[in-house]
């Protein structure tokens, strides 16, 4: 009698993306002639080999967050990046959950400048150049132009923030992002009483990013923020994770993290910021506007048009236990947060 040995790279069977969702997102893509035959959501779900830290209940427990960076990292790493990286503020877990291992968070994501399956990033995002950086602002502010990455963060001391991550797919993470606040840095470039709204540009560079060179989606991504939500103390400027510079699969070396919205309004790998009296024109409300809003709050009670919201599964999870969850309105942040929506329709504005 022969038993089949399971290789160490294949997933179990709890890591594969259920057959359902599958075959909608398989069939809007058809309908919508986007991707051709690609895939547009990996069923692949890395193994994590790096244990999660956990908070007593009620508590916060100080992140022992790994080294800084192999050896290797260091030497790419800026030295005043590196300085500060360093210095940063600890943060706490106050989430109370596990944390998402690193090679989780690293190596499975959605950045389809790099391909549509979620181990592309990882496997193409190597050819990103991130030295020599620049930054342009543009519109309604009081110092537009270009700006070094130095220039970016030479004001800003660093800290370390553990935030709840949840996809529209319908997965999540817990995340010790590291960065500085965003509202700060916008109000570094005096934007005026007539910007609304803050619109954010990812690098457009096809030789760099394979997956621009196809017409998977409109490049280069766009996403964008009202003014009040950009201002917010929990908007993040990252350019760590996990006490170590960003990798270039998680958008290094700017991204943008909201903890209270759908993971794909975190722009990465940001070239522009533009100030604007009207609402931007945003990738995913450009693509698919019934499915993708421009606010992307997490709202367990409205479902995707093709999938409930109302439960997630908090990754890496194993085969007796896949982590289904239910989904917290705000994703846990609307004690924070919900005061900014009030009086708005959030089935409407979603």
């Amino acid at each position: 009698m022969l038993i089949r040995q399971r290789s160490a790279s294949e997933p179990l069977s709890s890591e594969l993306t259920p057959e359902s969702v599958y075959q909608q997102r398989r069939h809007f893509l058809k309908a919508a002639g986007l991707f051709g035959s690609a895939a547009f959501f990996s069923p692949l779900l890395q193994a994590a080999a790096v244990a999660g830290t956990q908070a007593a209940p009620g508590q916060g427990r100080a992140l022992l967050p790994l080294p800084f960076a192999p050896a290797a990292e260091r030497a790419g790493v800026p030295g005043f990046l590196r300085q500060k990286i360093l210095a940063r503020g600890r943060a706490a877990n106050t989430t109370g959950e596990v944390i998402t291992p690193f090679d989780t968070v690293s190596g499975y994501n959605n950045f389809y400048e790099f391909g549509l399956e979620k181990t592309d990033p990882a496997e193409n995002a190597g050819s990103l150049r991130t030295e020599p950086w620049s930054l342009r602002v543009e519109g309604l502010c009081e110092k537009p132009g270009l700006y070094t990455l130095e220039d970016i963060l030479k004001p800003h001391a660093l800290e370390d923030r553990i935030y709840r991550f949840r996809c529209v797919e319908a997965w999540s993470m817990v995340v010790p992002w590291m960065g500085f606040s965003l509202g700060a840095l916008l109000r570094r470039f005096g934007p005026s009483g007539k910007a609304r709204y803050v619109e954010f540009t990812t690098l457009h560079a096809p030789d760099q990013m394979p997956g621009q060179r196809s017409n998977s989606l409109p490049w280069p991504y766009v996403e964008g923020l009202r003014m009040d939500e950009a201002l917010h103390p929990l908007a993040l400027m990252t350019v760590g994770v996990y006490g170590r510079s960003l990798p270039p699969q998680n958008g290094a070396p700017l991204r943008l993290i909201l903890p209270w919205k759908y993971g794909f309004k975190s722009v990465k790998s940001i070239v522009r910021i533009r100030f604007t009296d009207t609402q931007p024109a945003t990738t995913w409300a450009r693509l698919a506007p019934a499915e993708y809003g421009f606010y992307a709050n997490v709202n367990p009670a409205v479902d995707h048009p093709r999938w409930t919201q109302s439960r997630e599964r908090r990754l890496p999870g194993t085969l007796f236990n896949p982590n289904w969850r239910d989904t917290l309105p705000f994703n846990g942040y609307a004690r924070e947060v919900a005061g900014l929506y009030r009086g708005m329709d959030l089935n409407r504005h979603f």
